[in-house]
C-alpha cells in the first residue's frame, strides 16, 4: 500500500532518456563451446539443494534422503521489513500523510545523493515489530474487552431486573400468605361466634313456643271469662224480667241483687283466682317489673349528692360562636413542622387541649401526665400517681382539672389548684383505655379493656350506671358535646351509641373488619369517622345510619382520628410513623413525615392554626 503511494506521487531529481538500440543493428558473434563444458556431470535436483544449503549453513536441511524427486516440507522464508518501509508503515498507519510526502521526498534525495548509509537500510529490529503486532493485539484485545463489559453490563441489568421482580413476587406471596392467614383466623373466630348464638337461638325457640302455648290458654281463658260475662248478663237480664212481672215493691231486693251479682262477676273477672295461669302469670311479671322500677327510682334517689343530667337540647353553643366568627373555617391542608420537643421517657400515649388556654397535656407509659404550653413546648406541670402505663387525659370543661386513665385499672381525678389527686375510682377489673367529661363537668365517661364503660357522678363520687354490650375490649370513648349520648367503639369491630341516662344502646354501627381504635364526632355531631388496627377510615352518617366513605390508609394500624373545627379534615395517626390528613369533600390524602416511630395520638386546636401530634418515639410535634 505505501510502494502504491509512492510510485503514484512521484519526484524527479534529474530526467534522462536513453536510446533504445535495435537487435537488427548488433552484429552477434558465434562462440564456440568449449571442451570444459562437455566434461561436466550433470547434477541431479537434489545435489543442488544441498550445495545451496551448505552455502547458506542451513544444516538441517542438508541430510535430504538420496533418491528422494522432492522435498518433505516446504520452507517459508520471511524478509524482514526494512527501516523506511516501517517508517512508511507507522506514518501511513497514523494518517500523517504530509508527513509521509515530505519523508519520501527527502529519502529519494538523499538516496539519489548517495547520502544515505548502509546502516539505515538493514533491517527493523524485531522489538519494533513486536511492539507493533503487539499493539494491534493490544487493540484487538481492548476492542474484545468492550464488547464483553457491554455484554456484562447487559447481564447485570438483565439479573438486577430478575431479582427486583424475584422480590416484588415474594413480598406479594408473602403477603398473599398473610392474607390468607388473617382470613383463616377469621373465619374460624366467625365459626366459633356463630356456635355461640346456637344455644341462644335454641333458648329463643323454646321461649317462642312457650310464648305460643301462653297464647293459645290466653285464648281459651278470654274466651272462658267472656263466657263468665254473659252469663251474669243473661242472669242480669232474667232478674229485670222478674221485676217487670212482680211489681215495683220488689225493685229494692231485685236492684241489690243484682248489683251483688255484678260486683261479684267484676270481682271474678279481675281477681288473681278468676283468671287463668297464664294470665295469672302475666299479672305476677308485671307487678315483679313495677317493683323493680319503684326500686330502682329508690336506688338512683338514695343519694342526696347525686346530680342531675342536663336537659339534652341537642344545640353546640360553640358551634354557633365559631359559625358567626369570621374566621371559623380551617384550612384543609399545608401543614408543616414547626416545633419538636421530648415530652417522655417512654412512649406518649395520648394528648389532650386546655378548653381555654394554649395548654396540652400528654401521657405516657412512664406512668406520668405532664402540661405543656404551646407552641412554645414549655413544661408547665407534671403528674405522678399511677402504678401503670397512663393511656389517656381528659380537661375538665371547667379547665381546672384532669381526669386520667391507666394501666392499672384505676382513674385518677387531678386538681391543678391543689396539685395532687383527688379522687380514684377503682371499679374497673381492667386496664382503661379512654376518659370523656359531659359538657357540665359532672359526670365523667371512661371504657375499659373489661368490655364495658362506665359512668361516674363527680358529686356523689359513684358509678351511676354500667354500659354493657360490647364482646370485647372498649377502646375508646367520647361524650358528644352538650349532649347525654356517648360513642363507644370496641375490638368486636363495631359502633356504639348510648344514652347515659338510661344507660341503654341507642344504637350500633357495623362496618369494619378489624378492632376499632378509635372514633370520634365532628364538630355539629352529624358525622363519625372511626379508624381500625387494619388502616382503614370509615365515616358514619348519625342521621341516616349509613356510612359515607371508606379509605384504606394501611397496612399500618391507625391509632387515632379527630376532626378539626370545619369537620373537612380528618387526622389519622397511623403506626407507620406519619399523619395522614383526609378531606372528607375531595377524599384526597396527604401525610405529614417527620415521626420516628409510631404515631400515637393526633389533635388539632380550635381555631385549626395546628396540629399536635405524640407518638411512641417519645416526642409531641406541633404541625403549623
Amino acid at each position: 500500500m505505501a510502494d502504491q503511494d509512492a510510485s503514484e506521487q512521484a519526484f524527479y531529481i534529474e530526467k534522462h532518456e536513453l536510446q533504445v538500440d535495435s537487435d537488427e543493428e548488433f552484429a552477434y558473434e558465434n562462440v564456440a563451446l568449449d571442451d570444459d563444458f562437455t566434461s561436466v556431470v550433470e547434477e541431479d535436483l537434489d545435489t543442488a539443494l544441498r550445495v545451496i544449503n551448505e552455502e547458506r549453513g542451513d544444516y538441517d536441511a542438508i541430510h535430504v534422503p538420496t533418491g528422494s524427486t522432492q522435498l518433505e516440507r516446504s520452507i517459508l522464508t520471511t524478509k524482514p521489513e526494512v527501516v523506511d518501509d516501517f517508517v512508511r508503515n507507522f506514518l501511513v498507519r497514523m494518517g500523517m500523510h504530509k508527513t509521509l510526502d515530505t519523508f519520501q521526498c527527502e529519502w529519494y534525495e538523499l538516496q539519489q545523493k548517495g547520502l544515505i548509509r548502509e546502516d539505515y537500510s538493514t533491517d527493523v529490529p524485531e522489538v519494533y515489530i513486536q511492539n507493533g503486532q503487539m499493539e494491534t493485539e493490544i487493540k484487538y484485545l481492548k476492542k474484545e474487552v468492550d464488547k464483553f463489559k457491554k455484554a456484562a453490563m447487559q447481564a447485570k441489568e438483565s439479573y438486577v431486573k430478575l431479582r427486583k421482580e424475584r422480590d416484588y413476587h415474594r413480598m406479594h406471596h408473602w403477603r398473599v400468605v398473610q392474607e390468607k392467614n388473617r382470613l383463616i383466623t377469621d373465619i374460624k373466630r366467625l365459626k366459633a361466634h356463630y356456635a355461640s348464638y346456637e344455644p341462644t337461638l335454641k333458648h329463643l325457640k323454646t321461649k317462642y313456643e312457650t310464648a305460643m302455648k301462653e297464647k293459645m290458654l290466653s285464648k281459651l281463658e278470654k274466651d272462658r271469662a267472656l263466657g263468665q260475662v254473659t252469663g251474669l248478663q243473661n242472669t242480669i237480664d232474667n232478674i229485670d224480667a222478674l221485676k217487670d212481672f212482680n211489681g215495683s215493691e220488689m225493685l229494692p231486693s231485685k236492684t241489690m241483687a243484682s248489683q251483688r251479682l255484678c260486683k261479684k262477676g267484676l270481682e271474678m273477672a279481675t281477681d288473681n283466682q278468676g283468671l287463668g295461669p297464664s294470665q295469672r302469670t302475666l299479672v305476677e311479671e308485671r307487678r315483679k317489673q313495677e317493683a323493680n322500677k319503684d326500686v330502682a327510682n329508690m336506688m338512683q334517689k338514695r343519694h342526696e349528692k347525686d346530680s342531675a343530667f342536663p336537659v339534652d337540647s341537642g344545640i353546640n353553643p360553640q358551634l354557633v360562636h365559631a359559625k358567626n366568627s369570621p374566621g371559623h373555617l380551617t384550612r384543609t391542608g399545608g401543614f408543616r413542622l414547626t416545633t419538636t420537643f421530648q415530652a417522655h421517657t417512654l412512649a406518649v400515649s395520648s394528648v389532650a387541649l386546655h378548653p381555654r388556654k394554649q395548654v396540652i397535656a400528654t401521657t405516657s407509659d412512664d406512668f406520668t401526665w405532664k402540661l405543656w404550653a404551646v407552641p412554645s413546648g414549655d413544661l408547665v406541670m407534671t403528674g405522678e400517681g399511677h402504678t401503670d402505663w397512663v393511656s389517656s387525659c381528659d380537661f375538665h370543661p371547667s379547665g381546672g382539672k384532669l381526669a386520667t386513665g391507666s394501666g392499672d385499672t384505676t382513674v385518677k381525678i387531678w386538681d391543678f389548684s391543689k396539685a395532687e389527686c383527688v379522687h380514684t375510682f377503682i371499679e374497673h377489673k381492667h386496664a382503661i383505655w379512654g376518659v370523656s367529661w359531659h359538657s357540665c363537668g359532672d359526670f365523667l365517661a371512661t371504657c375499659s379493656m373489661d368490655n364495658t364503660s362506665k359512668i361516674w357522678d363527680l358529686n356523689s363520687l359513684r358509678c351511676r350506671s354500667t354500659l354493657r354490650g360490647h364482646t370485647d375490649s372498649v377502646n375508646s370513648i367520647q361524650y358528644v358535646p352538650y349532649s347525654n349520648t356517648i360513642l363507644t367503639c370496641s375490638a368486636d369491630k363495631t359502633l356504639s351509641l348510648w344514652d347515659t341516662r338510661i344507660g341503654l344502646c341507642a344504637q350500633t354501627f357495623y362496618g369494619h373488619m378489624y378492632s376499632v381504635n378509635s372514633a370520634t364526632f365532628n364538630s355539629r355531631g352529624d358525622t363519625i369517622a372511626s379508624c381500625d388496627s387494619y388502616g382503614n377510615l370509615k365515616l358514619f352518617d348519625v342521621r341516616s345510619l349509613a356510612q359515607l366513605s371508606e379509605v384504606d390508609v394501611g397496612p399500618h394500624p391507625a391509632n387515632h382520628a379527630t376532626f378539626d373545627s370545619s369537620g373537612q379534615l380528618v387526622a389519622i395517626a397511623s403506626n407507620d410513623s406519619t399523619v395522614k390528613m383526609f378531606e372528607v369533600a375531595t377524599g384526597k390524602v396527604t401525610s405529614l413525615i417527620g415521626h420516628e416511630d409510631a404515631v400515637q395520638a393526633a389533635i388539632f386546636d380550635r381555631a385549626g392554626e395546628f396540629l399536635v401530634s405524640a407518638g411512641s418515639d417519645y416526642t409531641v410535634r406541633i404541625w403549623s
